[in-house]
């Protein structure tokens, strides 16, 4: 078990982050927010893929007026980025975000950050703080010549300081940099720093195949040391791809669970059927899937029964037939050819099962 730091609770809409809270999944919306037709569907799209929380990007005071309008088709917590110009940061704050994203070192004089931070006092509107190697300030690239995790840590606790100075400690905290090293130390030194919750994440990470590794051993790294409390993968594709994978970092290390856990061999000389098509076209076919469950395809007497005895559904096949289990016993052959349609069959079964029951599974396996 991961043992978490603790951190201060921040309400952001019904969520909870910090505090001991289930490590919540974010992504953000990647249209016009003009575009609000657009807009709604992307968030619809995240919400049925799990996502807790939701940005969107308030550029200009044309794009800012769109929001209350987003607000009213949101069902998860929304958030509103806003850089430079404090008044887009008031405009949507009267329509009802959940939370500010913001940098008060950036939007101009300390009267206009005391009338952003008193707008959020008055809402209950909490305020992530974001810094990011690519947009460090001149004087901590002056000081280090380069973006450095000490000017990044540094940046963050300068903004921290307008806050707390102001008497606001609804603080949520990020400090991302596309560099992986730099963003694990970077998080590391953040953390021995604040007691404020944080928001982790591997900025600009790329495409979605090396987007989603730089991501998993970014995030990874810093969640298995038990630091972060949100997380954002950000991926160069479709906004839900970010959440799935999110949902799959949390997963791998027992933090979250939700929908299915592929167990499946990577095949070798000994496997007898076509187990790499097999596994793709199963866990294809129940992406639709959100109770936690393991499911193994195998092909191989070496791990096959083990694997196939462990999970809450499992296929083990070889010389063109199938044996099917659920909770660790054998329940019947099937044909090579008819293999994915009969374990999705028993999937989808042990689900509508488990959610008729009533009693929620929390983890992976016939013992989670």
């Amino acid at each position: 078990m991961i043992e978490r730091k603790p951190t201060r609770a921040v309400k952001v809409g019904n969520v909870q982050v910090g505090g001991g809270a289930p490590i919540s999944v974010q992504s953000m919306t990647k249209c016009d927010t003009r575009n609000v037709p657009e807009v709604l569907a992307q968030i619809r799209s995240l919400e049925a893929a799990g996502c807790d929380i939701v940005r969107v990007a308030a550029p200009t005071m044309e794009a800012a007026e769109k929001f209350g309008e987003i607000r009213q088709g949101c069902n998860i917590p929304l958030v509103a980025d806003v850089h430079f110009d404090y008044r887009i940061a008031l405009k949507v704050l009267e329509s009802g975000i959940d939370k500010l994203r913001i940098n008060p070192g950036n939007i101009g004089a300390r009267w206009k950050v005391e009338e952003v931070v008193k707008a959020c006092q008055e809402r209950n509107v909490p305020i992530r703080i974001g810094v990011n190697a690519g947009s460090l300030e001149d004087e901590f690239l002056e000081k280090y010549g380069f973006p450095t995790a000490e000017g990044m840590v540094e940046s963050a606790l300068k903004h921290v300081a307008i806050l707390e100075e102001l008497n606001f400690q609804h603080t949520i905290i990020s400090i991302k940099a596309s560099n992986v090293a730099m963003m694990i130390d970077a998080y590391r030194k953040l953390s021995a720093r604040v007691e404020y919750p944080l928001h982790v994440g591997v900025t600009e990470a790329g495409t979605p195949f090396a987007g989603s590794i730089k991501s998993a051993v970014g995030i990874g790294t810093i969640l298995a040391e038990g630091i972060g409390d949100t997380i954002r993968v950000s991926l160069s594709t479709e906004c839900a791809e970010e959440v799935k994978v999110g949902y799959e970092i949390l997963k791998a290390l027992g933090l979250r669970s939700r929908g299915i856990n592929i167990i499946s061999c990577p095949s070798c000389g000994r496997v007898q059927i076509d187990l790499v098509k097999v596994a793709n076209e199963v866990e294809k076919r129940l992406a639709h899937i959100d109770v936690p469950l393991n499911v193994a395809v195998m092909g191989c007497v070496v791990n096959g029964p083990g694997e196939a005895a462990e999970a809450d559904v499992a296929l083990f096949g070889g010389k063109g037939v199938g044996m099917l289990y659920v909770g660790g016993e054998q329940i019947r052959k099937t044909s090579e050819e008819e293999m994915v349609e009969s374990l999705v069959e028993l999937v989808e079964k042990k689900a509508e099962e488990i959610k008729a029951s009533g009693v929620q599974k929390t983890g992976y396996g016939r013992h989670g």
